[in-house]
């Protein structure tokens, strides 16, 4: 009778019985070999600081450049920070310094509109990066003992990603998301507590500028009698962004108030008044409701341009994996050639900045424009489809007629 040649049970002892060349493998073995060779691969592709191949920044650059239009301050602070944070992990194992000089982390905090690639960014590098890195949301934290998420929650989602591996993720990277949506409510004291603004913002000290933090592995309160995982923070690089709606208010007023004298109104005249993020400042910051403390330990401030029509347009169609690439892309799957007029995308781009919603305003109103050919294509067997001009206005048209029947 046939038996397996690994554990030697008969074939009537198992549910399936493969046959070789001269031998037999039965259903559980091949469960248990293919647990062993993941296992082992998991192994070979942990994260090893002494394998890393530095990435120069502006090689770091030019891989955001294929996915993200414009923002060269933002890439340009981002690559360094990252190729410094790589530079830091290879001199704390490879080189003993003879100075016993430290390179402190430099955090980084992003400021800009909604739409103008803040998120993406961080995703972009996500997909080079070769340690730990993870996006967390700051909208849902809370201080200890409120509903909602503990900050060490953040430290948890690294460990995640990491596999549970305490020494990748303390060389880890995390972006949080979000950030202005933790300042401050107010400036009047107040007998309710701040809980998710200034609460969270003094929770986060001890992460930015690096102290050792007991994680839970699952997750906050839900599972109290879980054991802590000691993290150490020194070694992560924190990324921050956010949109800080109205801040240039809070600009122009600091802008306004060095305004003295005869020479110094002339020179208020070169103030670009559509784009007053390029003049923030700390202390803008300060204003909006960010704390002093947690403002120190972010020292790498940058800001994202607000999106033109014509950077727009070359979002439109331009990057690696640009909204219409992807919906060709799926057209293509079903053996339809799509193809769009350029009027059709120049409408798209008027809409999107008429709605003020920047570069995620593009897709809803792509989707808007291709929903109906997406439901009604793949039915038809027809090949090809051409987007005009025409086409794409009397959808949006459509969309605001049925806004007004509902209000």
């Amino acid at each position: 009778m046939d038996k397996c040649s690994f554990c030697g049970r008969d074939k009537r002892d198992t549910n399936l019985l493969i046959a070789g060349i001269s031998g037999h493998i039965c259903d559980s073995c091949v469960e248990q070999a293919y647990a062993i060779v993941q296992e082992e691969v998991k192994k070979s592709q942990q994260f090893d600081v002494n394998t890393i191949k530095l990435l120069k920044p502006k090689e770091i650059k030019k891989f955001l450049d294929l996915y993200v239009i414009g923002q060269d301050d933002a890439k340009k602070h981002i690559s360094v920070a990252v190729y410094n944070h790589y530079k830091r992990l290879v001199q704390a194992t490879k080189y003993e310094s003879a100075d016993d000089v430290e390179i402190e982390k430099s955090n980084i905090i992003l400021v800009g509109e909604t739409g103008t690639g803040k998120t993406l960014l961080a995703r972009t590098i996500a997909k080079l990066l070769h340690v730990p890195f993870t996006i967390v949301d700051a909208t849902v934290l809370t201080e200890a003992g409120y509903v909602g998420e503990d900050i060490e929650s953040i430290l948890t989602r690294l460990l995640q990603v990491a596999d549970y591996n305490v020494e990748a993720a303390e060389k880890g990277i995390v972006f949080i998301d979000e950030i202005d949506k933790i300042a401050r409510k107010g400036d009047n004291p107040s007998i309710t507590r701040d809980v998710s603004g200034e609460g969270v913002q003094q929770g986060l000290l001890k992460l930015l500028e690096g102290s050792v933090v007991n994680v839970p592995p699952q997750g906050g309160r839900k599972h109290p009698d879980q054991k802590m995982i000691a993290v150490d923070t020194r070694n992560i690089l924190f990324i921050c962004g956010g949109a800080f709606d109205g801040i240039e208010k809070k600009i122009a007023q600091r802008l306004n108030t060095k305004v003295v004298g005869y020479n110094a109104s002339r020179q208020s005249d070169r103030i670009e008044r559509d784009n007053l993020m390029q003049y923030i400042a700390p202390q803008d910051l300060r204003s909006y409701g960010m704390i002093p403390e947690i403002i120190g330990r972010l020292p790498v401030l940058t800001y994202l341009h607000p999106l033109d029509p014509k950077a727009l347009r070359m979002i439109l169609t331009e990057p690696k994996n640009s909204i219409i690439k992807q919906y060709i892309k799926l057209f293509e799957i079903d053996g339809i050639e799509l193809t769009f007029d350029e009027k059709a995308l120049d409408y798209i781009v008027t809409k999107a900045v008429e709605f003020k919603l920047g570069a995620r305003g593009l897709r809803s109103i792509c989707e808007a424009v291709m929903i109906d050919v997406m439901f009604e294509l793949p039915s038809t067997g027809q090949n090809e489809i051409r987007i005009t001009l025409e086409y794409a206005k009397s959808k949006i048209e459509k969309i605001k007629l049925q806004q007004l029947k509902a209000a």
